[in-house]
């Protein structure tokens, strides 16, 4: 049997790609680096708010949200298309995939339009309040308290790693609302615009990149939140939260294949480790598509999201390996520069696999997939 698209997903795909040929910002255009995950140049609004208005921002979504209604083969075209060009569809990449497609799931009518719309059109950014001192991976485990008191609900606490914190506008915070409910009840979700009295963000640097600003630690001292701002059912923030998880790690997976797909392309390599990279692409395709022929079951996802996320990061040691002594300093172009006409960006290939951890933290950690394939597909015990 030979897999193959459908015609219709081949001239989606054309026509697409047509438009990028088209549209593309020019050099003279694209002459500013984004700071961080949630800092959008004045150029990359403008590229952002085109691809909305021409329905090429989210696909599968309505005109109305940017997209055109397009079916689920034709979402993972689209998004082949712009891994494979390695172009950016939008320079705040959780404010777009994670925060307003949550909102379009769980929000009112006023949360998509005075929120989402705002978002998806690059005209405010957003960075996703969950990971906390003390509970890491686990958000069940979070403290941050919101106390309801008339009209607002009273915030305080802390949460860390918040990329793009001091650049967003707003932060889809998770919170405990109900402290006497058991750990993955009593959550709620709030929007709480970024400069609230009482909230305040302190970037830092990664171990990776120490003066590459983009993580942050952001403090809640009695921050008042208009109830409005609740996003989904009060005390049912943990729903919320799988399904915010969910639109990160549902396609996550062709951004690994054309990933690894690129770094054949960028470094050279013995034959043994080309049959490996090769089987790993090919088995994460396979997996995605066979997904996209059934229902998709949330927690096959987690399939894809263990092993796109660790054959990244195995690809990148051996390239780092194949370098040897070279690879601490040696520079390679990364990220999605060519087709986006940006100043040329490297790194060390040593750099590129200290970055590749973050891709079995970010939408869910190795340990905690490993423990949902182990408990929900395999059966085992607790």
């Amino acid at each position: 049997m030979r897999l193959a698209p459908d015609p219709e997903v081949e001239k989606f795909r054309a026509d697409f790609s047509a438009f990028l040929d088209t549209h593309l910002p020019t050099p003279e255009e694209a002459t500013v680096r984004s700071k961080s995950s949630a800092d959008i140049p004045d150029w990359a609004r403008r590229w952002q708010r085109t691809l909305f208005d021409e329905g090429w921002l989210l696909p599968a979504q309505p005109p109305e949200y940017g997209g055109r209604n397009a079916t689920l083969p034709q979402v993972v075209a689209h998004l082949e298309e712009l891994s494979r060009r390695r172009i950016y569809h939008s320079f705040n990449p959780q404010g777009l995939n994670i925060i307003a497609a949550s909102l379009l799931t769980f929000g009112t009518e006023e949360q998509k339009r005075d929120w989402a719309v705002p978002l998806l059109r690059a005209e405010i950014t957003a960075s996703l309040g969950m990971s906390e001192p003390g509970a890491g991976s686990d958000l069940a485990g979070l403290r941050t308290r919101a106390v309801l008191d008339g009209d607002h609900f009273v915030v305080n606490g802390q949460k860390v790693w918040t990329s793009g914190a001091h650049d967003a506008d707003v932060l889809l915070t998770f919170v405990r609302t109900d402290p006497d409910a058991s750990k993955h009840k009593g959550i709620s979700v709030l929007l709480i615009p970024t400069d609230s009295e009482g909230l305040v963000r302190r970037p830092f640097g990664s171990f990776a990149a120490p003066d590459d600003l983009d993580f942050n630690e952001v403090f809640f001292t009695d921050v008042r939140v208009p109830k409005e701002n609740l996003v989904g059912p009060l005390n049912e923030g943990w729903r919320v939260a799988n399904g915010s998880l969910g639109h990160e790690r549902t396609l996550l997976w062709v951004h690994y294949a054309e990933r690894m797909d690129g770094l054949i392309q960028d470094s050279p390599c013995d034959e043994e480790w080309y049959a490996t990279l090769q089987m790993d692409v090919q088995a994460l395709r396979l997996l995605g598509y066979r997904l996209l022929g059934a229902d998709r079951n949330p927690v096959e996802i987690s399939v894809l999201k263990l092993l796109g996320s660790e054959a990244a990061q195995s690809a990148e040691l051996h390239a780092l390996e194949h370098h040897g002594a070279e690879s601490l300093l040696h520079p390679v172009q990364t990220g999605p520069d060519n087709h986006m006409n940006l100043p040329a960006f490297t790194a060390s290939w040593f750099e590129r696999y200290a970055r590749s951890f973050g891709g079995t933290i970010a939408g869910g950690t190795s340990e905690i997939q490993r423990n949902i394939i182990a408990e929900r597909i395999l059966g085992l015990p607790r």
